[in-house]
Order: structure tokens, then sequence, then C-alpha cells
């Protein structure tokens, strides 16, 4: 169903900028705008990242296999990443350049009613996105707050689209703000510092995914709150003493890994510390729906040994 619901908001998003794209261009060449040709660049970045997020979700589902144990959900970070340099590399290299532009080479615009109109309307699609993902952002948030889970737990996609239809609504914000001081003024000096406006506002939004995505695929861990209801759900178990060392490991946005070092009762025969294990195995699961593996390590406590000596 979560896999269903990014699906849904992704091609949302998709289909929404890919218009946009189309009319900020016809609009930015008429006009003579740079700010809508930076917006134009803008929205086919974002259609452009859409393809690598349902690449992500596609290619995640595969199933687990001898080369890739643990299964294929790193995918989703690492397409997630492309499509962070592609914020970079289609928006803001072309916004930057467009700005530049506009501020060496003076010049009059074009009739810019038709680009108030695009404007107006991409606010109006960009928003309904937007507002989409904010309510599936809602709805897998849970109790940990929307804030904190785009920043620990998030679908990748989910955190994607999230991020560039926020920028895409500063964007706007910004093109309208150059065009209208630049009609009110005269010139094209606003339109030109509205451009590099938004190529910063990319290299910001590219900065913040592309880093957010790295963290996953080099083995973060998961959520406090989530690593902290694990040890204690461990420490509860009957025949556990205390919770030596706790690993663990965001393999997908649905999918965690477990490594604890574990002080057992020193009374305990071998067969219930087989038990004991299984126990605690089955409770992590059952508790945490997110846990698909769970590695324990009996391990005595020797510090507590030391300090009885």
């Amino acid at each position: 169903m979560a896999d269903d619901e990014s699906t849904s908001t992704v091609l949302v998003a998709g289909s929404a900028n890919l218009l946009i794209a189309i009319a900020k261009l016809v609009v930015g060449v008429a006009s003579g705008s740079s700010a809508m040709l930076s917006e134009a660049a803008h929205s086919l970045g974002d259609t452009m990242n859409q393809v690598f997020l349902m690449a992500a979700l596609r290619r995640s589902r595969k199933a687990p296999d001898e080369q890739h144990p643990f299964g294929y959900g790193m995918e989703r970070y690492f397409w997630s990443l492309l499509a962070a340099v592609g914020i970079f590399v289609l928006g803001a290299g072309f916004s930057a350049y467009q700005g530049i532009e506009a501020l060496t080479t003076p010049g009059e615009q074009g009739d810019t009613t038709w680009a108030f109109v695009v404007l107006g309307l991409s606010f109006v699609f960009e928003g309904t996105s937007f507002l989409k993902a904010l309510v599936q952002l809602r709805g897998d948030s849970g109790s940990s707050g929307m804030a904190d889970h785009l920043r620990h737990d998030a679908d990748p996609a989910l955190r994607a689209v999230v991020w560039e239809d926020g920028a895409a609504l500063v964007g706007l914000l910004l093109a309208a703000s150059g065009l209208a001081l630049d009609t009110i003024n005269g010139g094209r000096t606003w339109d030109g510092v509205a451009s590099l406006a938004i190529a910063g506002l990319l290299v910001g939004v590219a900065y913040g995914l592309g880093k957010q995505n790295q963290q996953f695929l080099i083995g973060k861990a998961a959520a406090p709150d989530l690593r902290e209801g694990i040890a204690e759900a461990i420490r509860d178990t009957p025949g556990v003493d205390s919770v030596l060392e706790l690993l663990t490991m965001r393999l997908s946005p649905d999918q965690v890994l477990v490594a604890a070092r574990v002080d057992l009762n020193d009374d305990l025969t071998p067969e219930q510390i087989e038990e004991a294990a299984d126990e605690i195995d089955d409770l992590v699961r059952e508790q945490f729906p997110d846990v698909r593996h769970v590695f324990l390590d009996p391990t005595p406590d020797r510090s507590d040994r030391t300090a009885r000596r």
C-alpha cells in the first residue's frame, strides 16, 4: 500500500511538472523572461527526476537473491541521489546562466501577461501535488511527527517530491516577484536576480536531498525512537540482563536490520538461551514491523563481572 501511494504521488508530480514545463517554456520564449525560462528548466528537471524516482520504486521491489540477500531496497536511495544531481545540473546551472545573461545584457521585457497567468496556474498545480505529498507524509509519519519522519524514515521518493514541490512553489514566487518589479520599473534587472535566486534555491535543494540519500547509502541507523523502542523490548524479555550494544541500519523505507549484543542471565541453560533468542526475535519483529532481520550475539557483561570481583 505504501509503495502504491508513493507511485501515485510521483505520477501526479511528474504529470504536473511536464505540463507546467511546457507552458513555462512557451511563455518564457514569448516574453523573453529569464526567470520564466529558469522555471521551465526547473520544471523540466523535476519531470526528469520523477522518471528516476519511478525507476527507484520499480527496481527496489525485486526479491532478495544470492548476490543481494538483503534485497534491493537501497535502489531507492541511489536513484533518488541521481534525482538530486539532476536538479543541480538541469535546473540550477541553466537558471544561473539565464540570470547572468539577463544582468549583463540590458533590454526590456516583452508582454508578461501570459507569464503571470502561467505562474498562477503553475502554483495551483504544484500546490496540489505538494498537498498530496503532505497528506501521504502525514499518514506515514504516525506519532513520530511529519518533520522527524521526513528527516529519518520517509520513502526517498516521497521525500524528493516534498522537497521539489516545496522548492517549486518558492521558485514560482521568486519568478513572479522578479517579473512584477521589472514590469513596474522597466528593464530586466530583477528578472535576472530572480533567476539567480532560483539557481541558489535549486542548489540548496539538490544538496539537501543528496546529503540525506548519501547518509542512507553509507548505512544510516534507524530513527532514535525506533532504536530505543527495540532496545527496551529486548531488555524486557525474560532472561535478558542488559543490552550491551544495539546496531541498526535502514535497508529501505520499510526494512530495518538489527544486530544486538545481549547479556543473558548466567543461570540459563544452552536450550534456554536458544529459546530466549527466538523469543527476542519474534517479539522485536511483532512490535516493529519494519524490522526484517535480527541478529543476536549473547555476550557476557565482562565489565559488570570485573566490578563484582
